[in-house]
């Protein structure tokens, strides 16, 4: 019998055995713990996140179902994440969605490669001749971090204000197990991040002139309807918490899967026009992303099952993206895998905004520790968010041993 904790003992490092055996026991599955369905085989994922039965709006609804009293208590958090376009369906996301866009095309971010470089580079710089470190504090977390704050128009050097905040928010966004408190610790991560972004918007209306996310948004003259100012702080304190935290997940979980296959690092060294290959097969194999979650708006019919409006749905990426009827031989890694149409990024009118800068990221961040750390070796166990929707350390000890 299949139980229903996907997070439970070893299942929190690695998922996928469990998923394996769900995925082809119970494609469609209902969790009652999470009171929830899960949907894992690759194709059914990919009609899900095309069909529109399959709603994004989930935070409104839960907002709907609070008494006068809770709503109050949670204002501020509800303030903010209605307006997060992850949360919304067009044409509201379209309309958000379409504004910041531009910052992330292919063009915008191929002109960040050389900024991307120095910045790894002096992350590098900064670990000094340490042979131990966290490789999620010392360099998978600065480096996205540095760059969207750039992006976005927030001082780099309040990184470690982001990080904590982003941890907070998390709990609540990703949907934390076993966090105490976890609505009020997010609910002040929130609180704290838009009175912050607050105070830097009205600066930046004040003196505008630069090319930022925030500076564009308080142009954006063709918006309709124009953009409010909460819209504005809440678009960008979503950019400020999703602009890193995936692609940490990404280059830290990617790095620690080339140390677990030393016969992949060693190729890779070898053949680094294997990188964009790389980077894609590091995705689907143990992408940031665990699943997708959506709300039902129609009944649907799957697999025999009826799905019935109302319910809340799980898309897992980390089973689909290990599905035998599309990746021969799924559980391996293969960085020269040549058919890679993963959905780690998701798909469709809500794939990852940031898949082209995040790739930038990764490529430049493994070439660099390919050859600035190429005796890097995992130095104990490393820790886990217990997070359902993404897939991500809190801390990962590396040691150099001086081998290579």
């Amino acid at each position: 019998m299949i139980d229903d904790d996907m997070l439970g003992g070893e299942r929190l490092a690695d998922p996928y055995p469990y998923f394996a055996d769900v995925l082809e026991r119970e494609p469609v599955r209902w969790n009652e713990k999470h009171r929830a369905w899960f949907i894992h085989k690759h194709a059914d994922v990919l009609w899900a996140l095309r069909n529109p039965a399959f709603s994004s709006d989930r935070v409104r609804p839960v907002e709907a179902r609070l008494s006068v009293e809770q709503r109050e208590v949670r204002k501020p958090t509800y303030d903010v994440l209605r307006h997060w376009m992850v949360f919304l369906d067009p044409p509201e996301h379209t309309r958000l969605r379409k504004l910041v866009m531009p910052a992330f095309s292919p063009k915008s971010v191929a002109r960040m490669r050389e900024r991307v470089q120095q910045v790894v580079e002096q992350t590098l710089v900064e670990l000094g001749d340490r042979t131990s470190f966290d490789f999620i504090a010392d360099f998978a977390y600065p480096v996205p971090a540095i760059i969207i704050a750039e992006l976005i128009g927030v001082p780099a050097e309040d990184r470690d204000r982001f990080k904590k905040w982003s941890d907070d928010i998390l709990t609540l966004v990703f949907g934390a197990q076993g966090e105490a408190n976890r609505r009020d610790v997010a609910q002040r991560g929130l609180q704290e991040l838009t009175d912050y972004l607050r105070e830097l918007i009205a600066e930046i209306r004040k003196h505008p002139g630069d090319d930022s996310v925030i500076a564009n948004l308080l142009q954006a003259h063709d918006a309709d309807p124009p953009l409010t100012d909460e819209e504005i702080v809440s678009t960008c304190a979503l950019l400020v918490f999703g602009g890193h935290e995936t692609t940490t997940n990404l280059i830290a979980n990617g790095t620690r899967q080339l140390l677990l296959h030393p016969d992949q690092w060693e190729l890779l060294k070898a053949r680094p026009e294997l990188m964009g290959r790389a980077v894609e097969e590091l995705l689907r194999f143990d992408g940031p992303s665990r699943l997708e979650a959506r709300l039902l708006v129609e009944d649907v019919e799957l697999r025999g099952q009826t799905l019935r409006a109302g319910d809340n749905v799980f898309l897992v990426q980390s089973a689909a993206n290990r599905d035998p009827e599309v990746f021969e031989d799924p559980h391996r890694l293969d960085i020269t895998r040549e058919r890679n149409n993963h959905v780690g990024f998701g798909f469709g009118v809500h794939h990852c905004l940031g898949n082209f800068l995040a790739r930038l990221e990764a490529e430049i961040a493994f070439s660099a520790v390919l050859r600035a750390l190429p005796d890097l070796a995992l130095a104990g166990e490393e820790t886990w968010h217990t997070t359902m929707m993404s897939r991500g350390m809190k801390t990962m000890p590396v040691k150099r041993t001086g081998e290579v």
